[in-house]
Parts: structure tokens; C-alpha cells; sequence
């Protein structure tokens, strides 16, 4: 069932999207006057065709789902008859042979403006921007951040939710830039963190970024043992699950946080826990494991702790805005995105961001399961998301996709002639060659995922 409910969210995702680009195209042609002879969604052999309109266009579903054309009357491509000529692609002016290929892009940037500003009215909900201690090291910790401060501004762009800061931090850290977080403490206390990502490597942005640099989501919990790995420091201790630790080596534990920073940082050091076990208190004797985390040695002891639900619950907030405010928080939603995936195309082409993060339909087939689990909300962001790729990656300058005859046209506007038939098919050969290169990576990719999950 549940790889079934993958693949039925992959195909409502896809399709989706497919489908949206696909109408840019078609919808322009037709606004200039072109002729559309097909519309498929899909490659290769049709599986069923319907015939409609005065054109008598083909609409097709075929074979190979992962994309789609629309095919337009075309004298490159056939012979066309005296009295539709002008209804032909190739005799339309430079301009709108621009339009009829920059709208199946820009259709899927609009879907996106469109799914974020519903998104917005509708309310999304998040966890504050609150954060956990940094381990100490790390780039958080180095620049002072503190546990239950909250986020409130990144270089005084305001922040409203975790997800929130991951986007824009994201962005910087890409650049490996220095930011500065405005914060504010359970006191109300402000202040300013100077957060330096330099340090961050390729390889870190394979994974969560976020926690490489130490900043986690403030997750309240109380020092109450809910597990014991066998095997590990605490059971050797003794330690059982529902065990309250009231202090360690006198000092006063409130949270499971508390426990957690001071066994980080007494690796290898014996420890004295006063535990409260079912009214009685006794004392134990743990020594923390030395693990070693990013290049630092942190103590281990190998439990876990219960959440403080109550205190969770406050952290939840849903961000709402107003119909007019939240078109500009769409634009500028997809703007950032946009942004985020092209600087991340470019960090990969000079090797400052690893090949790694390419994603092929395995991949893109699993979240969209996953967030099609959690819910509307998330099954909707992340159709926003990939819409937004899907519009950056057919502009880039390759033969075969939109970019590729942005590019061409764009020439023939200089030279006010069009490009040579020899160059378009050169350069249609190398296009195939970069699109089934990216491909096969894409899914090595995938199947390398795979494998290191199972």
C-alpha cells in the first residue's frame, strides 16, 4: 500500500506539473495564432488520444510519463499547406517564437505564486524559530546563540518559523556567508548573533546544513528516561526506562537538554546521577561513551527522553497573511526559491556543492509520498517547490530544452537572421548528450540513496 500511495503521488505530482508547463505552451501558441497539431503528456507510444477543437488537436497520454511536448505546425517538419503558413511556428516574428517557448516555464512559476499565496491565506502551520544549545564547536555555539532563543530577524529579514530560517540561511550558506541573527530570549531579552558558514564544505550540504553548524529546533522534553539502548553507558549504569534524573554531579536537571549538554561535554568522565525511581532516590555512577561529531569528541550515554507536550504545543504557530500581503509573500517566495536552486546549479558546475544533491525520480518519487502522507498542506509545498525547479531547469541554456532556443532566438535578435540549421542540429546532439548525462547521474544518485537507507 504504501509504495502504491508513492507511485499515485509521484503521478498526481508529475502530472500536475507536466500538464501546467505544457498549457503555457499551448496557450500562447494559440494566442499568437499558431497552429497546435498535438499535445502529449508523456514520450513515446500513445496509450490514448482524443481529437478536439476546429485544429482537430491530438491530445495524447503516452507511454514514458516523465515529460511532455506540444507539437505545432512547423515547415521544418513537414510539408504545410499554401493558406496555413502563416499559422506556422517558423513564420511567426522572433519575438513571439519567444513568448510560445518562455511560457511553459514561466506557467510553472505562476502555479507556484499560485499554491504559495493559497498556502498563505489558508494559514501554514510551523514550529517557532526557537533553537536548541549548539554543541559546543560549533559555528552557533561560536557565535554566542544560546538554548530557547528565539530567531526573530536573518540581516533584518523577518523570520516567523523554522522553516522560515532554514530557506533564507539556506541561501547563505550556499555562498558560505556570515549573517547576523537577531534574537530574543525566554527574558525578552535582544541580541545579536554573528553566524559565520564559511567553514561549511560540499559535503555538508549534502545533508542537513542546519545541524552542521548547530542550529536544531528547541524541542522542550523532560528528564524522564522514556528509552535505554542495551548496551550503551545507561544501561551499564543501571538506568531504566521511567527514571526522573533530578541532578548530575548536583547540578539541578529541568529538561532532557540538560542532560544532553552535560554528557556532550564529559566524554570519557565519570559522572554521579541522583535518579527518582518510583518515589525513591538513589544514586548511580555513568561514564558517557566518547562519539566522535564532526571532528569534535562528545559523551554518549545512549538514552532517551519524553517530550513536554505542553510546552510543545505553545511552540506551534501558523502563519496567515491577508490576500493582498500574501501576493507579494508568494512572489517573493518563489523569487528566493528560484534564486536558491540556480546558485545551487552554479555551485555544482564549479564543484563548490556536490553532484550529490541532483535528484532523480526515485528521489522526487519518495518525498512527493512522503509529503502526500503528512498532508494537504505539505503535499501542496512541495508541488510549489518542484514546480519552481522544473521552471529554472528548462531555462537553463541547453539545446533540447526552452532555454536552449531562448538562446538561439536571442541570437537571431542580434544578428537579425536566423541561426543555421547545422548549429541547432550540433547543438541538438550535445543537448541529448548533457540531458541523458544528467540523467543517468540523477539516478546513480537515487540508487545510491536507496541503497544507504535500507
Amino acid at each position: 500500500m504504501s509504495v502504491l500511495h508513492t507511485l499515485l503521488s509521484f503521478i498526481v505530482a508529475l502530472g500536475t506539473l507536466i500538464v501546467i508547463h505544457e498549457l503555457g505552451h499551448y496557450w500562447v501558441a494559440r494566442w499568437c495564432g499558431v497552429k497546435v497539431l498535438r499535445f502529449s503528456v508523456g514520450f513515446g507510444k500513445p496509450l490514448r488520444t482524443w481529437v478536439r477543437g476546429k485544429d482537430r488537436t491530438e491530445w495524447v497520454l503516452a507511454a514514458f510519463p516523465l515529460g511532455g511536448y506540444v507539437k505545432m505546425l512547423d515547415e521544418r517538419e513537414g510539408p504545410v499547406a499554401p493558406f496555413e503558413r502563416d499559422r506556422a511556428f517558423n513564420r511567426q516574428s522572433v519575438w513571439r517564437r519567444i513568448a510560445i517557448v518562455a511560457a511553459g516555464p514561466v506557467a510553472n512559476f505562476l502555479l507556484a505564486i499560485v499554491v504559495y499565496w493559497a498556502l498563505f491565506v489558508n494559514g501554514v502551520p510551523g514550529m517557532r524559530p526557537i533553537l536548541e544549545q549548539p554543541p559546543p564547536g560549533s559555528a552557533a555555539a561560536v557565535a554566542g546563540v544560546t538554548r530557547a532563543e528565539e530567531v526573530t530577524h536573518i540581516d533584518g529579514v523577518a523570520v516567523k518559523t523554522f522553516n522560515d530560517l532554514r530557506w533564507q540561511l539556506l541561501d547563505k550558506a550556499v555562498g558560505r556567508e556570515q549573517v547576523v541573527l537577531e534574537t530574543v530570549n525566554a527574558r525578552r531579552e535582544l541580541g545579536q548573533r554573528k553566524l559565520d558558514m564559511s567553514g561549511l564544505t560540499s559535503e555538508d550540504l549534502d545533508g542537513d546544513f542546519l545541524q552542521k553548524i548547530g542550529l536544531e529546533p528547541y524541542l522542550p522534553s523532560i528528564p524522564v528516561v522514556n528509552l535505554v539502548v542495551e548496551g550503551k553507558a545507561a544501561a551499564r549504569a543501571g538506568l531504566r526506562t521511567g527514571d526522573r534524573i533530578v541532578s548530575i554531579e548536583g547540578e539541578p536537571i529541568e529538561s532532557g537538554a540538560d542532560v544532553s549538554a552535560l554528557v556532550s561535554a564529559s566524554a570519557g568522565r565519570a559522572l554521579r546521577f541522583v535518579l527518582e525511581r518510583a518515589g525513591d532516590r538513589l544514586e548511580v555512577a555513568v561514564t558517557p561513551e566518547v562519539s566522535q561529531e564532526s571532528g569534535r569528541s562528545v559523551g554518549r550515554i545512549g538514552v532517551a527522553f519524553g517530550a513536554d507536550l505542553a510546552q510543545r504545543d505553545r511552540l506551534l504557530v501558523e502563519v496567515t497573511y491577508g490576500p493582498i500581503e500574501a501576493i507579494s509573500r508568494a512572489l517573493a517566495r518563489t523569487w528566493e526559491t528560484s534564486a536558491v536552486t540556480l546558485k545551487m546549479l552554479g555551485k555544482m558546475i564549479i564543484g563548490d556543492v556536490s553532484v550529490k544533491n541532483l535528484s532523480g525520480p526515485i528521489t522526487i518519487a519518495s518525498y512527493a509520498g512522503e509529503s502526500a502522507r503528512m498532508g494537504v498542506i505539505p503535499f501542496l509545498t512541495f508541488i510549489a517547490l518542484i514546480s519552481i525547479s522544473l521552471g529554472v531547469l528548462n531555462l537553463l541554456p541547453v539545446p533540447m530544452l526552452d532555454g536552449g532556443h531562448l538562446v538561439y532566438y536571442l541570437i537571431e535578435v542580434v544578428k537579425r537572421s536566423p541561426v543555421s540549421d547545422r548549429t541547432m542540429e550540433l547543438g541538438q546532439r550535445a543537448g541529448i548528450l548533457v540531458l541523458m548525462s544528467l540523467m543517468v547521474l540523477a539516478l546513480y544518485n537515487d540508487i545510491v540513496r536507496q541503497i544507504g537507507s535500507s
